[in-house]
Order: structure tokens, then sequence, then C-alpha cells
């Protein structure tokens, strides 16, 4: 396969489409074309503050399209991927009734049936098929909804995406569903090289049958376009045809694809047009608009989506959610997420993997790109730009007045606690202990000194945002200033944002920001100012404590309450529940905590939590063995020893992981050794299988 030399850029702009799209649909989802127009109108604008809701919101479409991806790189980027494997993905990445899907119940949702198939351990595709479905469940529209990703892995290479959209379709649906995905993935796929829509309808058909309803809705749609140039009559057209009374379900896929399809023809070329119509015409508009969005931003590129009159990009500001079973990838952004599937491509192309600036977290490095900096203070604001005297590197370029900040979020931002909907869940990025390194110039224009600062913020003890400074430096005109900090012991703290501030009158250049490194770190409960109300005769307690250090984990059991007065008192009721935390960048370090078990089958501590089926962990078993395994597509066990533990006593267990080594310890002494190479990196988490496991703090720290 080869890469095209724009092939970043068409990536990011898919991405950006797929976005704009989600979230200008997602305030209308499920409403009628007579409704919306009633409402607002067309839809030529974003909509959210109308409905009181925020514009970036976690949302399956984003969610799914971008964490299903994952079983690639998860698995080596093998063209030799299974149905099978990527099943085996579900299971990692989402939390039952919790992350990504519509958790509607079995027979209802069609992606909740097949989960419960691949939980009860029916493979993939027979998960998602219409013999053991029925035709009506594995027909509605999530295969759709997911596929964008595997378009735009193979650059010109259609073919490639039908079979990889089929593939990942059936994990979930059949019939004409996967039909649908693959017009989708066939048409994004072939976009990186055409721009023609009608010669990228004519590639896509040539993948599906033409017996299908898919076919046949296509080349009904093109011959009314062909005849008539209104799309509200169309739309008529596709409502008597193909609409919601002759397809069924909750949301099924032909009604929906074919309004992909029509706004695709009228919309003359033009992302804002297209958009129009799509989310005007009704359905589920934050899908339909989400495919559009990604194919228009492939085909067109950036220019297509920046020189509309209305501004899609500026309100977003790259900013998504990724709420999955990995809550270290939840806070994200467009570019990372671009550079995400640039790599998978490159993998499969063999080439190396895209690092700009060294692999700097935010480098700014695509066009327009602001990886969810936003500016505030007076007359404030931030934009991507060239570094003075260079045309070839961008970075941020943040204006001050006076005083201005640039921040970016970290961990769930305030706007996001309580979003109605699909629930952010998530992990901090950032941690004590974590080295960050940046580099500031400020602008050669510039009349006065500025003083730039790095900065944290974390939710305190109530929850609050506090600012926490870093190193500062005061900058001539044309000067330069490379930081490096080690973030300090925030107690047990959430880091809620990174950025920098700036003092004085004038414009600097964030040229980028990253940081490296396992934490230093004591995850506990922290002190708290407000009262937390006392146990009394047969009363519970009935004030939570503090909120934020406990949306830091990942709640991946059945119970972990907050009455009960220790920190971590989690419950697994049948099988194995894991509460994680962490980022996939943490290699080699140390995970501790002093444990209590009233009654389980195992219980301890994980290291290198990737998911929820992807970790190390040292176990104490109710055999009276101690067991290093390792979770992944199945458990193996790597070392085992009789060791002396019971029930209701208090032990200490650390795992240490360096390189190949995991080395784990109970009650200071070493018992278990073991050499294994499947898992790289990831999280700390709790871990425990039918029972209950009781603790009050985690340490983690690195191991050098």
């Amino acid at each position: 396969m080869e890469i095209p030399h724009d092939y970043a850029e068409r990536v990011y702009a898919g991405v950006l489409g797929k976005i704009i799209g989600v979230y200008l649909g997602r305030p209308i989802e499920g409403w009628s074309y007579e409704e919306i127009t009633q409402r607002f109108g067309e839809m030529d604008r974003y909509v959210h503050k109308h409905v009181g809701m925020p514009l970036v919101v976690t949302d399956d479409d984003i969610s799914g399209t971008f964490t299903f991806l994952r079983a690639m790189p998860d698995r080596g980027n093998s063209l030799r991927l299974t149905p099978k494997q990527i099943g085996q993905s579900w299971l990692n990445y989402l939390i039952e009734e919790k992350t990504i899907l519509w958790w509607g119940g079995i027979g209802n949702s069609t992606e909740h049936t097949a989960y419960v198939r691949l939980k009860d351990g029916v493979p993939a595709p027979m998960s998602g098929s219409e013999k053991l479905n029925g035709k009506l469940i594995a027909e509605q529209i999530g295969a759709q909804i997911f596929i964008d990703g595997w378009g735009m892995i193979f650059p010109n290479d259609p073919e490639q995406a039908v079979d990889f959209a089929r593939r990942a379709g059936s994990v979930s649906h059949d019939g004409e569903a996967i039909y649908g995905a693959q017009v989708v993935a066939a048409m994004e796929a072939a976009a990186f090289g055409e721009s023609d829509l009608n010669t990228l309808l004519d590639t896509a058909v040539r993948f599906i049958p033409r017996s299908s309803v898919i076919y046949r809705l296509i080349h009904d749609i093109r011959e009314w376009h062909a005849k008539e140039k209104d799309w509200r009559k169309t739309r008529k057209k596709i409502v008597a045809t193909y609409g919601y009374d002759k397809y069924g379900g909750n949301c099924h896929m032909v009604p929906n694809h074919a309004l992909i399809i029509h706004s695709l023809l009228h919309g003359d070329d033009d992302f804002s047009k297209s958009q129009l119509i799509v989310n005007t015409a009704g359905w589920d508009t934050d899908c339909n608009a989400g495919n559009v969005g990604c194919i228009m931003g492939i085909k067109n590129g950036l220019a297509g989506i920046d020189r509309m009159r209305y501004d899609w990009r500026g309100p977003v500001a790259d900013r998504m959610y990724l709420a999955s079973g990995e809550g270290g990838r939840a806070i994200t952004d467009a570019v990372t997420e671009t550079y995400h599937v640039v790599n998978i491509a490159h993998a499969i192309a063999k080439q190396p993997a895209a690092a700009p600036k060294g692999g700097a977290r935010f480098h700014f490095s695509l066009p327009g790109s602001v990886q969810g900096f936003e500016a505030s203070g007076k007359g404030a604001s931030v934009r991507n730009a060239y570094l003075p005297g260079s045309r070839e590197t961008r970075a941020l370029a943040i204006t001050s007045a006076g005083k201005a900040r640039a921040l970016t979020p970290t961990f769930v931002p305030e706007e996001a606690i309580h979003m109605k909907g699909y629930t952010l869940l998530a992990c901090p990025t950032l941690y004590s202990g974590q080295k960050i390194t940046a580099r500031v110039v400020a602008d050669p224009k510039n009349t006065r000194k500025t003083t730039v600062t790095l900065m944290l913020q974390v939710y305190d003890g109530n929850d609050q945002l506090t600012d926490i400074a870093g190193p500062s430096a005061v900058l001539e005109a044309g000067g330069a200033k490379s930081f490096s900090w080690v973030v300090p012991n925030t107690k047990g703290l959430a880091i809620a944002a990174v950025g920098v501030d700036v003092k004085g009158t004038g414009k600097v250049f964030l040229d980028h920001l990253g940081w490296s490194g396992a934490p230093k770190v004591l995850l506990e409960r922290p002190k708290s100012s407000k009262p937390v109300a006392a146990r009394s005769s047969g009363e519970a307690w009935r004030t939570p404590p503090i909120a934020m250090w406990r949306r830091a984990w990942l709640d991946g059991v059945d119970q972990w309450e907050w009455r009960w007065p220790q920190a971590y008192r989690i419950v697994q009721n049948d099988g194995t529940g894991i509460i994680s935390q962490g980022t996939s960048e943490w290699e080699d370090y140390r995970v501790s905590a002093t444990i209590e078990v009233p009654l389980a089958t195992e219980a301890g501590v994980a290291a290198r939590v990737g998911g929820q089926k992807r970790w190390y962990a040292l176990l104490l078993c109710n055999d009276g063995k101690a067991r290093l395994v390792r979770e992944m597509d199945g458990r193996k066990t790597l070392a085992e020893v009789s060791v002396k533990w019971s029930f209701d006593r208090e032990h200490h267990v650390e795992l240490v992981v360096k390189g190949d080594t995991l080395v784990g310890y109970l009650d200071g002494r070493k018992i278990l050794t073991a050499t294994d190479r499947g898992l790289r990196g990831g999280g700390v988490g709790l871990v425990v299988t039918s029972g209950c496991l009781i603790c009050e703090a985690v340490a983690v720290a690195p191991e050098k």
C-alpha cells in the first residue's frame, strides 16, 4: 500500500468532519424533519445551547469508531486480523452498561445483543449474525456508524477497506447493515485519490450485491437526484420508499444510509450544505452526519471545511472524548487520533511511525490545529500559526493583552462532569512525578517582555479547580525557552488541565508540550473541607465523599459504593472485575497496595492495564496460592507459588514490571518472578474475582 503525500492532513480532515457532524447532529438525534424545521429551520449552525447540552460530548459514533480500530495495533497491525479478534477487542474496551454502546438490552439494542453473545462465548462473526439474532436486529445502523476508521487506514485501497468493513461490521451486524458499512468504507478509502462523488459511488457499489437493498437504494437516489434538484422533494421520496415504516427496529440501516447518499448528492460538493441536508432531514442525525462529514473531509480536505462562512472548527477546538474500557485514551483530540490512524497505515505499509516534534503530545503540526487549547483572559486568543521565521513548523500562537491563559484538558472538564447521555468515563492523562517538557518562543514583533509560566489545574478536595504554577521565564522579543518540570505531588488530586500563563502584551508561540515517564503518585482519597456524614444507628453515610478523585478511576466492577468508610471497597459478584487508572505510556514501574479480602476467589493489584481484558496482575487466590497472571484474550498463569495469606487480614502486595520481567512481592518478601513480552505499557488497577477487595491507597513509582 502506498501512502499519499498528504495522507495525515486528509485523515485529519476526515476525523474533523466526523466529529463536527456528530456534534452538529447529536442535539437533534432521533428528531423528525418536521420537528427540526419547526424548531431550528435549517441546520446550518451548532444548536447545542438551545437544548442545554455542551458542544463536545461523549458519543457512541465517535467512541466506537476510534476505539474498535485499536484491534489493529493491539495485534501487530496484521492484515490477518479476524472478526473473532475484533470481537475480543469489544470485550476489552467495553464496560457492560457503561461505555460506548447504547445498552438497550438483548433483542432491543443490536450492539448490546452482540456483546451478550460475545460474553457468553459466541465468537464473531456468529455474534452478529442474522442466523442467531434475526434479520431485523442484524440490519440496524451500528455497523455503519463505527466504520470510518477502517476506510481511513487503507488509502486508495477500497478493496481492503471493504474487506475489513465486513470483518469489523460482522461482530454485531449482518446483511444490509454490512453492505451499507462497506459502501461508506469504500468511498472513504477511494476518496484519498478521487474527488468526484459519482466516481466514488461507482467504485463503492462494485463491492456489494446487485440484489441488495443498499444497491437498489443508491441507484434510485441517484436517479431521483438527476431529475430533481430540490433535496426536500427527494427526501419525501426516500421517506415513502425507504422510510422507517418499511424498515423497522430502533434505527435501521436502510433509511439512514439513504439520507447519507441523498445529502452527498444534493450537497453540491459543499461540506456545509451536505451537513445542512443530512441534519435537517432528521432520523439518526449524529450517525449520518458523522459519516457524511468524514467522507467530505477526506475527499475535499481541510480547505473544504475551512472555506465555509460558518466556523465549524473554532468552537470544537479539536476536542474529543473516547469513553471506553481504557480510561487513559478518553481525553484526546483530533490530531492525536489522526496520528493513531496514520500510524496503523504506516505499519501496514511497513513505513516508520510518524511522530512530529519527537513524539510530543501537543505539536500543532496540522493546519489549523489547536489540540483542545482554549484561551481565557480579556483580549486573549489562540490559533495555529507558523513559528516566527518558518514556513514549515507550526505552533500554537497565544495572544495576550496583558494577561492570557491557554489550557487544554487532561481529565474530565467541568462542563462534562454532569453531561447527559453517555457518561464520560476517563482517567487523567498526566500525573505527579512525570516530567513535562515544553518550548515557547516570543514573537520578534513584541514591543515588551513577556513572562511565560507553565500551569496545571487540579480538582481539589472540594472538586474545585485549583492552580499549580510551574517554572517561569521572562522572554525578550524573539527569545525562546525550553522548559522541563517534574509534576509535584498533588496528594491524590486529579490533574484536570495543563498549559501556560502569559503576562504582558504581545504574542508567544507554544512550539510543543508533552510529558514522559511513569508517575510517582499515591492514589488515595484526598482530604476535604466538606462535611462527611457520620454513621449513626441504622443510618448509611448520607453525604457522598469527594467525586473527582474517584472519577479518575475507571470503574469496571459491579459495586463500588460511596457510603463505605474505606476509599476502595470494590465488589465483583460474578467473574472478574477491575478498577484502573493510568495511561499506555507507563511502562516500567511498581504498583503496591495494602489490601484486605473479606471473601473472593482471587484479588490483587494489576499493572500495564490496557482495558478490561489486557493486564498483568499479582493475585492472592483462595486455593492458598499467589499467581502472576497475564490477561490478554484469555488468562495465562505466568508463575505461581503456595503462600500463607488469609481472609480478613491486611496484606501488602506489590508488582514490579520492568521490560519483560515481572516480580511479585507479598508482605515485603519476593515470592514470584516471570518473563513475558505480551504487554508493553499501561495503567494500574485493583482486581477482584467473585468477591470483595478493600484498601485505602494505591502507590505507583518508577522502576529504574
